[in-house]
């Protein structure tokens, strides 16, 4: 799956960052094009490639493969590049499972805090509303929204944990989105009714609202792999 080029006017920046931030520069623009890569593809990645698509030099973005890799979200094979693994069904299920027994708890803690917890609920449900023909942008909402409900149950230990899932959540979500034409629809429903839930402080709502909407997820994320390179372009991770 080739890289495409940035526009000039990224390309300018890139070559006039400053050395010390040409890394984290490439980092960034790395991992959203890793995380917006389908799950199911494994693809390899040249320095090469990112050094035309960044228009930075080897040395930085070497650094931010091997950043990367440390994270977990390639591998790099000598001689050949770095490679993006897929994320496997039992992958899938496992990361599924966690999120069902972290959020259960989480979502019946939060309802303690609901009156302060639904007005932010509210603020990015909106948001998300308006970013629908953007899965990216969507799917970072999504994250943002479990997010928050995760660290109003005020457990540092499961909200670092959560964390841990990003990336594979970002990827996965991407996934169920381009599969399904009628799911970014149906998560604002799924999402408002979690809201609600959690606004009224009804522990047991809240978490059949949330086992709802995770069950559906996986229900989704099951279905068949897309070819959605035009859903998701390079130059929108840019």
């Amino acid at each position: 799956m080739p890289i495409m080029s940035p526009a000039p006017t990224q390309r300018t920046r890139a070559r006039g960052a400053k050395p010390e931030a040409a890394q984290d520069v490439v980092f960034a623009w790395l991992k959203k094009h890793v995380v917006s890569l389908p799950r199911t593809d494994g693809t390899f990645l040249t320095e090469a490639e990112v050094c035309r698509a960044t228009g930075m030099s080897r040395t930085p973005v070497r650094e931010a493969l091997l950043r990367l890799e440390a994270d977990g979200l390639l591998r790099i094979v000598p001689k050949k590049g770095a490679f993006v693994p897929p994320i496997t069904e039992l992958e899938v299920e496992a990361i599924m499972q966690a999120r069902g027994l972290v959020e259960d708890f989480c979502v019946r803690r939060a309802v303690h805090v609901g009156e302060f917890l639904a007005p932010e609920l509210d603020r990015l449900l909106a948001r998300q509303e308006k970013q629908q023909k953007s899965p990216l942008e969507f799917i970072e909402l999504d994250r943002e929204f479990h997010r928050a409900i995760v660290r109003a149950a005020h457990n540092p230990v499961l909200a670092d944990f959560y964390e841990s899932l990003r990336d594979r959540q970002m990827r996965m979500g991407i996934h169920a989105v381009a599969t399904s034409g009628q799911r970014t629809a149906s998560v604002l429903i799924e999402h408002r009714a979690i809201a609600e839930a959690v606004r009224s402080g009804d522990a047991d709502q809240a978490a059949a609202s949330m086992a709802l909407h995770l069950t559906t997820t996986l229900a989704v994320l099951r279905l068949p792999s897309l070819n959605y390179p035009s859903v998701i372009s390079f130059e929108s991770v840019l």
